[in-house]
């Protein structure tokens, strides 16, 4: 009896684990469905956000959609790349009681006092100064810097002539050569008690070894990186990049344009050939403009802000108007792209474009062709050597309709064009840091300098003929020519050109 016992209790501890598994192997299959349903849900809460907050409509359909049938990869890129405005900078922008907000009242209003009344002799240049939040500002000397040799002669020559203080601002810097190089004129100077702000974006400038920057803290700059993601609204996020290229020596001159700071910029890439870039330096009221623009970005990433002087230099014999326009993630409206559209509208007779990367939101496209349609000389000059293959195919999408409306498309052949200017008729120019594509328009901050002098455009009008004469001009037709695998390339690219 008490072995029978024993057996029957040996058999049931054999027979029940058989009889439980059934019920252990559902739970994986609870747990996957929870797991499923808590992301579907997490994709329909956050395409709710898509549909309220993205940049374009296409953008947010392309958004629901992906939240909503593949949330599992869709809501973490979302909430990586699918921001629409970068949330911390407009707080701290619109505080009108803040530090920030005092302090850029009062300089603005200093400002002013140089203002010109260029925006009264065409109603054009109104809407323009209302983007910029900033006047025209007269009394400066411009000049015009194409490619790396002339751009690093002037601003390392005016970085080693400031006695008082210096604001140094890139998208890129790398620790190469010509890296190097500014780090030493940098060190030079603050041992020479003049005072250096280094800001830097931690995107574009991943690769910068911490050596390179304990160099400079160690010499006395005051060195820190944009922030892109200080906040809790931004701690995931990867997208809001500071692409500004500004230098400010003492506020009397000052440097912006396409340039970042590594070799390739002065020596060409070994892919892509000699690197085509265009800077422009600016003495005058307008380099406190700029001034304005980097102290901003300072007290965002920093949040102090340094005291300066204000006073403008004046350059004798000199009196080119500048309006100064920063745009970003951070404007109440896409402050880029209408700018763009604004330098459209106003040409009567020309405008030409030089742009790198060239995905244009459908306003600016608009633009184009109503202007060429209208008997306006359209000109578009993008590279033919691509460093982005995604923006290179997104083009070929809507080249074709430009074409066929009488825009003129070149591609620069000799070497990579990175340059970003346009010209106006005979009577405007501008030189910045602005692509056209979605990026530039809606995603990074970006700094434009708009010069409405005769003299200089002539200028820019001399070096955009002699990147005409260097590049070959697409024809009708040469889009459909692409082979199936181009074009269905070129389709995919364009269609995710909202989301990115």
């Amino acid at each position: 009896m008490g072995r029978a016992g024993k057996a029957e209790r040996s058999e049931e501890l054999v027979v029940s684990p058989s009889q439980n598994a059934p019920a252990r192997r559902r739970w994986p299959w609870r747990r996957l469905l929870l797991v499923m349903g808590v992301a579907h849900l997490v994709g329909l809460a956050s395409s709710l956000d898509a549909m309220m907050s993205s940049r374009t409509s296409q953008g947010a359909v392309a958004w629901i959609v992906s939240l909503n049938t593949v949330p599992y990869v869709a809501v973490p890129t979302y909430w990586v790349f699918g921001r629409a405005r970068f949330q911390g900078y407009v707080s701290a922008r619109r505080d009108e009681d803040s530090v920030l907000g005092q302090a850029l009242a009062s300089k603005l209003a200093e400002l002013r006092a140089h203002g010109v009344s260029a925006a009264h002799s065409d109603k054009h240049l109104v809407g323009v100064e209302q983007l910029a939040k900033l006047p025209f500002l007269g009394g400066n000397r411009v000049e015009l810097l194409i490619d790396g040799e002339a751009t690093f002669e002037s601003l390392f020559a005016g970085i080693g002539a400031a006695e008082r203080y210096l604001l140094v601002q890139f998208y890129i810097v790398r620790a190469d050569e010509v890296g190097l190089a500014l780090q030493t004129r940098l060190i030079e100077k603050a041992r020479q008690g003049v005072e250096v702000y280094f800001l830097y974006d931690e995107i574009g400038s991943y690769a910068l070894p911490g050596s390179y920057l304990r160099a400079l803290e160690e010499a006395g700059v005051r060195v820190h990186r944009f922030h892109s993601t200080r906040g809790p609204g931004n701690r995931f996020q990867l997208n809001f990049r500071n692409h500004r290229k500004i230098v400010v020596a003492d506020g009397a001159r000052a440097w912006v344009g396409g340039f970042n700071v590594g070799d390739e910029y002065l020596r060409g890439h070994p892919r892509i050939g000699p690197w085509r870039d265009t800077h422009l330096m600016i003495e005058g009221p307008a380099a406190l403009a700029l001034q304005l623009v980097f102290l901003e970005d300072w007290h965002w990433a920093t949040e102090t802000l340094p005291e300066l002087p204000w006073e403008p230099v004046v350059p004798t014999h000199h009196a080119s108007p500048v309006l100064i326009l920063p745009t970003g993630p951070a404007d109440r409206f896409e402050t880029a792209s209408l700018m763009i559209q604004q330098a459209i509208h106003a040409a009567h007779e020309r405008i030409w474009i030089s742009s790198p990367y060239f995905v244009p939101d459908e306003g600016v496209l608009a633009m184009l062709k109503l202007a060429a349609l209208s008997g306006v000389d359209v000109r578009v000059l993008i590279p033919e050597r691509p460093d982005n293959p995604l923006t290179y195919f997104a083009a070929y999408a809507f080249l074709d309709s430009l074409l066929d409306a009488g825009v003129e498309v070149h591609r620069f052949e000799e070497g990579f064009l990175h340059g970003k200017a346009f010209l106006v008729d005979d009577i405007g120019a501008a030189v910045g840091t602005v692509n056209l594509d979605n990026r530039s328009f809606r995603l990074n901050f970006e700094v434009t300098a708009l010069v409405m002098d005769p003299a200089f455009a002539a200028e820019v009008e001399a070096m955009f003929e002699a990147d005409f004469s260097r590049s070959r001009r697409m024809r009708p037709g040469e889009v459909e020519a692409q082979p199936l695998w181009h074009r269905v390339a070129a389709r995919a690219a364009y269609l995710l050109a909202p989301i990115l």
